[in-house]
């Protein structure tokens, strides 16, 4: 299939990578771009990469990319992109906001991938917009931005903004980018390249389904645990759980067992543990508002909960996130 598009002047996206950035996002949607100029055999889409001081920067997995200028560096292009990853909240983002409120003066189009939705809110350039990031990052950001919205899907377009759950989603937004600028034939050369299959829509869930997350099918039980996720902050009881379903508290606390190898209580507890663990890791909510959100009445339960799931309390999980924080400005060139 012969695709020549009518391109005019090559279409040229720049990339901010931030310390500790997902390869897997960033690779997705880089990509998707070199793959458009690949199936076309011609230069649709050019990209600049930078840092923070123009110098490599390390991803996640310890790999370290060269790029072509600092923050600072960066000129009026059509669309920039955010990219971010694992603790995203440790960083000092006060130069790379103040180039991106400038890029958005100048009416570029400002988007991210994974964790760099967070900088974009941090910035407010998401005021009024909405906006996708990654479901474990979900809980905490509604908690910083209770006035932005934010969804669980793989991906938003929003007017000149437009960010994305990160990993694998990354794809499926900069496809939908290419179709828009370049057209849908185009795109689609880049899935079929890809083995992508088909171009997901924005509106598909980012995590798997329960019953393949779990690895059961019973319906009853996938009923209940659905319930668990939806009322983390106001728990309720097993008996109540129990009700929802037609089932006595016995017949779940079989089904729990026989399926999950735990009790109803215990499983309920690790959603509401994980979730507080998330919370203190990645904001400054205070420890005591952190376990109310998570559906404990006192600070002196949830610590006890929590240091016996986690073998450290509360307080020493944040700590030791400062810690990190402080060893590596003090190891900073």
């Amino acid at each position: 299939m012969n695709i020549r598009p009518e391109i005019g002047s090559t279409h040229t996206i720049g990339f901010l990578l931030v310390p500790n950035f997902s390869m897997i996002a960033f690779a997705s949607a880089i990509e998707v771009l070199r793959l458009a100029n690949y199936v076309t055999g011609q230069k649709l889409f050019a990209w600049k990469l930078y840092s923070p001081e123009g110098v490599p920067v390390e991803a996640s997995n310890g790999v370290s990319v060269s790029v072509d200028g600092s923050y600072r560096d960066i000129g009026p292009m059509p669309e920039i992109i955010v990219s971010a990853g694992l603790d995203v909240q440790k960083y000092d983002h006060s130069i790379l906001i103040a180039k991106l409120r400038k890029l958005a003066f100048y009416g570029v189009s400002i988007g991210a991938v994974c964790t760099g939705t967070y900088v974009l809110a941090k910035a407010g350039l998401l005021d009024g917009y909405r906006c996708a990031i990654h479901w474990e990052n979900y809980d905490s950001f509604r908690e910083e931005f209770p006035e932005i919205e934010v969804t669980q899907e793989l991906f938003e377009f929003d007017r000149n903004r437009f960010t994305c759950a990160g990993g694998t989603a990354a794809v499926d937004m900069m496809l939908a980018l290419v179709a828009t600028k370049k057209g849908q034939a185009v795109a689609a050369l880049v899935t079929d390249e890809m083995i992508h299959h088909r171009m997901r829509d924005s509106h598909e869930r980012q995590r798997m389904e329960l019953r393949a997350r779990l690895g059961v099918s019973h319906p009853k039980l996938l009923a209940v645990i659905a319930e668990m996720d939806k009322r983390l902050e106001r728990p309720l009881s097993c008996a109540q759980l129990a009700k929802l379903v037609s089932l006595s508290p016995r017949q779940l606390e079989r089904l729990f067992q026989r399926y999950l190898d735990a009790t109803p209580t215990r499983y309920y507890l690790g959603l509401r543990l994980n979730r507080a663990r998330h919370l203190i890791r990645q904001t400054s909510m205070p420890i005591l508002s952190v376990g109310l959100a998570c559906g404990f009445v006192s600070a002196s339960h949830f610590s006890k909960c929590y240091s016996e799931f986690f073998k450290r309390t509360p307080s020493e999980e944040r700590n030791g996130m400062r810690n990190e924080k402080r060893v590596e400005v003090l190891e900073a060139p």
